[in-house]
């Protein structure tokens, strides 16, 4: 979680909202990504896309079978379907989204009995200072 912490460090350099995330198989970080929706000029260009296309290359496989997630914010609809696609095993978030989170927040897409895989989760890691850097990038913003 601290490099996707540094990650995200490294979106809000950019301008972009600050999240990052890495997928990990075998102990070894095969995806790295952060938000990059704005600059990419991609609304798909989420962190965790991003670190599942880079850990799709590295495996020459779409399935990310018994890869971990670690993204700093609970991650939307849009890449808790992806990660169901993928067959993430685990996803692993820091701070919660009330708003838009796909990961139990507003609805769980992850673990819901119609889909054909399910994504174990593990919530709150690293919370206070994933949700302080959400925080204060949008307290600057106002």
């Amino acid at each position: 979680m601290q490099e996707a912490l540094r990650l995200a460090r490294q979106a809000e350099v950019a301008g972009e909202v600050p999240v990052g995330a890495v997928v990990v198989k075998d102990g070894v970080i095969i995806g790295r990504g952060f938000n990059q929706p704005i600059s990419a000029h991609d609304p798909t260009a989420h962190a965790e896309i991003m670190a599942m296309r880079e850990a799709a290359h590295a495996l020459k496989n779409y399935r990310l079978t018994d890869a971990v997630l670690y993204v700093t914010l609970e991650p939307c609809s849009m890449c808790a379907g992806a990660m169901v696609h993928a067959r993430i095993k685990r996803l692993v978030f820091g701070a919660p989204d009330p708003r838009a989170g796909a990961a139990g927040s507003v609805f769980n897409l992850l673990q819901a009995p119609a889909l054909n895989h399910r994504v174990a989760i593990t919530t709150g890691v690293l919370i206070e200072p994933c949700a302080e850097l959400l925080k204060r990038f949008f307290a600057e913003r106002r």
